[in-house]
C-alpha cells in the first residue's frame, strides 16, 4: 500500500525537522507519498492566508499528516493554525506520551504516562469579545458529547495499551457546572471499561503530584486549556518539548506534529534537534497500523539515546540534525 501522507514544513526550524523525519520514515522501506502543503507564516506569505483552504482539503483526504512547528503571534495577529486546524478538522482528541528516554538528564527515571486532551472547545473555542473598553469577557464551552468522546478516547487507548488506570484532571470543585459535567462524564464512560481502574484529581494538586511523583498516574485525561499545561509539564519531565511527541486525532483525519516552538533564532543553521518530530511520525505509524515500522523507528531513536555519543546542542552535545538522522539511520 502506498501511503498519501500531507507535509506541512512549517515555520523557523520546521524545515529542517521535517526533512530529517521524511528521510527517516522513507528507510523504513514503507511507501510514502509525500503531498506537502504550506500552514503558518509561511502560508501567509505565500499566498495570504496561514492556514490555506487547500491545505484543510488535503489534510482530510490524506491518510495521515506529518507537521512541523509553526509560528503562532501572542496577542496579536493570526490565530493559532494548531487550534484552528483541530477544530475545522475537528481533531477533537490531543495524545501526548511522557516516556523517559535513555540516558537523557532528568529528575525522574522511568516516567511513562500520558496525557490525553479535550482539542475542540474549553477557553479555546475562542468566544471572546469586549464587554466595554478594558473589560473583555472569554466563554467556556463544555458539552457533554465531547466529554463523552474524550473520555472514551482515553480508556480505550489504555485497553490498548495495556494501562492499568485512567485519572480524570478537574476543577469540578470550583467549577461545579462546567467541569462538573465532565467528571460525571468521565464516570459513566468509566462504568464500561470495569478492568481499567478511575480516579480523578482536581487539576492544581495533580500539578502538584506530578513534580513529586509522576509514577503516581498513568493516562490522564482532560479539557483543553488544562490538557496544553499539563501536557507541556509531562514534557518537562522527561528533557522538554524538544523530546515530546503529539497526535491530533479525528475520526477522518489526524496530525502528527513538533509541539514546540518554530525557533527561529537557529534556523538554516543545521542544528536543531528532529527527536519530537520523529516520535511525532512514530506515534503516526501506528496510527497506521505499521507497528513494525514504529518499533524499528524508535528503537533506533532510544538506542541513539542510550549510547550518548551523538547529542544536538538543546542537549548538551555538539551534533548537527544530519549527524543526529544518520546515527538513527544507523541504528535502524
Amino acid at each position: 500500500m502506498t501511503y498519501q501522507i500531507v507535509v506541512i514544513p512549517g515555520d523557523g526550524i520546521g524545515p529542517e525537522v521535517t526533512a530529517a523525519t521524511q528521510r527517516i520514515l522513507e528507510a523504513t522501506g514503507l511507501s510514502i507519498q509525500w503531498l506537502p502543503h504550506l500552514a503558518g507564516q509561511a502560508a501567509l506569505d505565500a499566498v495570504g492566508h496561514p492556514l490555506p483552504a487547500e491545505t484543510l482539503a488535503a489534510v482530510q483526504k490524506a491518510n495521515a499528516t506529518l507537521k512541523g512547528p509553526t509560528a503562532t503571534p501572542s496577542g496579536t495577529g493570526f490565530r493559532s493554525v494548531n487550534v484552528e486546524l483541530r477544530q475545522k478538522l475537528r481533531l477533537y482528541a490531543n495524545y501526548r506520551p511522557a516516556r523517559s528516554l535513555p540516558g537523557v538528564p532528568s529528575r525522574y527515571e522511568n516516567v511513562d504516562l500520558v496525557v490525553v486532551r479535550e482539542n475542540t472547545e474549553g477557553l479555546y473555542s475562542g468566544l471572546e469579545h469586549e464587554v466595554v473598553p478594558g473589560v473583555v469577557e472569554s466563554l467556556r464551552v463544555v458539552t457533554e458529547q465531547a466529554s463523552e468522546r474524550i473520555a472514551r478516547f482515553a480508556f480505550e487507548t489504555a485497553r490498548r495499551q495495556g494501562r492499568k488506570r485512567v485519572t480524570c484532571v478537574h476543577k469540578a470543585n470550583i467549577l461545579k457546572l462546567s467541569d462538573g459535567l465532565f467528571l460525571r462524564t468521565c464516570r459513566r464512560v468509566a462504568e464500561s471499561f470495569p478492568e481499567i481502574a478511575f480516579d480523578d484529581c482536581i487539576i492544581d494538586a495533580a500539578a502538584m503530584k506530578l513534580v513529586i511523583n509522576p509514577h503516581a498516574f498513568d493516562v490522564m485525561v482532560m479539557e483543553n486549556l488544562f490538557g496544553d499545561i499539563v501536557s507541556d509539564l509531562t514534557a518537562g519531565l522527561v528533557g522538554g518539548l524538544g523530546l515530546a511527541p503529539s497526535a491530533n486525532v479525528g475520526d477522518e483525519a489526524a496530525v502528527f506534529e513538533a509541539v514546540h516552538g518554530s525557533a527561529p533564532d537557529i534556523a538554516g543553521k543545521g542544528i536543531a534537534n528532529p527527536t519530537a518530530l520523529i516520535l511525532s511520525a512514530v506515534l503516526m505509524l501506528r496510527y497506521l497500523r505499521e507497528r513494525a515500522a514504529a518499533d524499528r523507528v524508535e528503537n533506533a531513536v532510544r538506542a541513539v539515546f542510550a549510547r550518548g555519543d551523538v547529542r544536538t546542542g538543546d542537549l548538551g552535545g555538539k551534533a548537527t540534525t544530519e549527524q543526529f538522522v544518520n546515527a538513527v539511520l544507523a541504528e535502524m
